[in-house]
């Protein structure tokens, strides 16, 4: 069994619009939706075995985010600038050389990619995949390479606004 976290990064400040796409941090309302996602995926005892990322700034500091929370070395996080103008099938090809001891996956990048990637396994689809948005996908396969024609079990599919605010 392989578990895939797909993580949409939190939301972005455009504050300073003479910074680069590339370049824009996360708002703290951003991070403060993502601690009600992290806490979500600490009651589900979610642990990620590896996580990859894209290398715009507010990936990463989404990902040093959660990673940190759920107990995931930020200093093991992989960082792929290909994710950041990533395709569906640029997604596919991540899992080719990826070590099948590895069972649970975090994936955090950037739409629209997310969004068309996640609808091949989702029915029906999604719409948009909303910043701190995670869908959770269980794959009955032995390796990752074979993901994409394994049955298929949508674990969850969560977003920072379904969740309850005490």
């Amino acid at each position: 069994m392989k578990t895939l976290l797909i993580v949409r990064h939190a939301k972005s400040s455009w504050e300073y619009p003479e910074l680069p796409d590339h370049e824009r941090p996360l708002l703290e309302k951003g991070k403060k939706r993502t601690r009600k996602i992290i806490e979500f995926l600490q009651s589900k005892k979610i642990k990620p075995d590896f996580v990859i990322c894209s290398s715009a700034i507010r990936a990463r500091e989404t990902a040093k985010y959660i990673a940190k929370s759920l107990g995931y070395p930020v200093s093991e996080i992989k960082l792929d600038p290909s994710l950041y103008h990533a395709d569906s099938q640029l997604l596919f090809d991540q899992f080719l050389d990826l070590s099948d001891d590895y069972k649970t996956l975090m994936m955090v990048g950037h739409n629209p990619t997310l969004t068309n990637f996640v609808n091949h396994f989702l029915q029906p689809p999604i719409d948009w995949l909303p910043t701190s948005g995670v869908v959770c996908l269980s794959f009955n396969a032995d390796s990752w390479e074979s993901i994409r024609t394994a049955t298929v079990n949508v674990e969850f599919v969560v977003f920072p606004k379904l969740l309850k605010t005490d």
